[in-house]
């Protein structure tokens, strides 16, 4: 009995177990929570950043416009002018014409001696010719010489005074009365005004400067002109010397004329330039300076300022010419205030007396 009861206990028992396994295995209905995991869940992807376009790099340096090529600052053409600057003392009366290479200078001044007389200083950078013919210094030719830098100043001779004022000025003479070489006398018709001087070897021996910028500018164009009045000639006097040129349209140059007779170098050839340039100015006796017959040298002053008349291609500009020192440039200005080109190719300056008729 007791065995019996016992077995039964026992079958209840397991069954009451195997029903709550089975309940627990099925989980009345409810699903288990998820153990969290260490990783948290991946959202939506980033936006990548924008990687930045590279500047090109150029593939050269672009080229800067090549620099205008230096020119003969006397004349405006050609190319720099080496070698010293040399101004040379000319005759300018009858028997000392016609002057040998007076038109391979570049810049010529016309100025006043004594007696009325005029004279000649050639200013020599680009060319330097056998010149001709020489004369002696006058005491204003440093003040107007300076303007080109301590250059050479070729000259025969010169009164005591004149010499001492040229040996003060910085300017490097090269005086024949002084043993200075390189001159010679040539066989003419007048047995003084016949000195010669060779401005090559002058070159070869001299150490003064080179040209530079003496305040003259130069262009071939000048749209100005289109107003200006007509220059196809010009006179005026030089003491009591005539002076005229005359446009000859075919060169564009002005030829050079005393009174009637047109002006020629000892090769025959006109005496022209493409620029007269008449500077009025003052001029006053220096009578420490006297000729044989008692006339005194007259002193041109050319720092300061005074009316200028430019003739160029066959036209006339009027206006004021101004230097403000020894060393300074000669500037050239029209009526407004602007500056006055020339023509590239020289120039010819008459240095006239405060009053002289300009006629053109």
């Amino acid at each position: 009995m007791t065995t019996r009861r016992t077995r039964r206990l026992h079958t209840a028992v397991t069954a009451l177990a195997s029903a709550a396994l089975l309940a627990a295995c099925s989980g009345g209905g409810s699903k288990p929570t998820p153990t969290p995991s260490s990783t948290p869940p991946t959202s939506a992807k980033p936006t990548p950043t924008p990687t930045p376009t590279p500047t090109p790099t150029p593939t050269s340096t672009p080229k800067a416009p090549p620099a205008p090529k230096p020119v003969n600052p006397l004349t405006g053409t050609g190319s720099a002018a080496t070698g010293p600057v040399i101004a040379v003392k000319i005759d300018d009366t009858p028997p000392g014409r016609p002057q040998r290479n007076i038109d391979k200078a570049d810049i010529v001044y016309i100025e006043e001696a004594e007696g009325g007389l005029s004279r000649l200083l050639a200013v020599y950078a680009s060319k330097k010719p056998v010149v001709g013919y020489v004369r002696s210094t006058r005491p204003s030719d440093p003040e107007l010489l300076l303007q080109y830098g301590r250059i050479t100043l070729a000259a025969s001779g010169g009164a005591p005074n004149p010499l001492s004022i040229l040996d003060r000025s910085g300017l490097h003479s090269w005086i024949r009365d002084r043993n200075a070489p390189f001159y010679q006398r040539v066989a003419r018709q007048s047995d003084y005004i016949n000195v010669i001087l060779d401005l090559a070897k002058v070159a070869a021996k001299a150490k003064t400067p080179s040209a530079h910028s003496m305040g003259f500018t130069w262009a071939a164009s000048y749209p100005a002109l289109a107003e200006a009045a007509p220059g196809r000639s010009v006179r005026t006097r030089v003491g009591q010397q005539a002076i005229s040129f005359r446009y000859d349209a075919a060169s564009k140059r002005y030829v050079r004329y005393i009174g009637r007779v047109r002006q020629v170098a000892d090769d025959g050839r006109p005496v022209m330039t493409p620029n007269v340039i008449v500077q009025t100015c003052r001029v006053s006796p220096h009578p420490r300076d006297t000729d044989s017959n008692g006339h005194p040298s007259q002193w041109t002053h050319t720092i300061g300022r005074g009316p200028v008349a430019v003739l160029r291609n066959g036209k006339r500009i009027d206006g004021t010419w101004t230097r403000t020192s020894r060393v300074g440039g000669t500037r050239l200005l029209d009526r407004a205030g602007h500056p006055i080109p020339l023509t590239p190719g020289g120039a010819w300056v008459a240095l006239v007396r405060t009053g002289t008729k300009v006629t053109a």
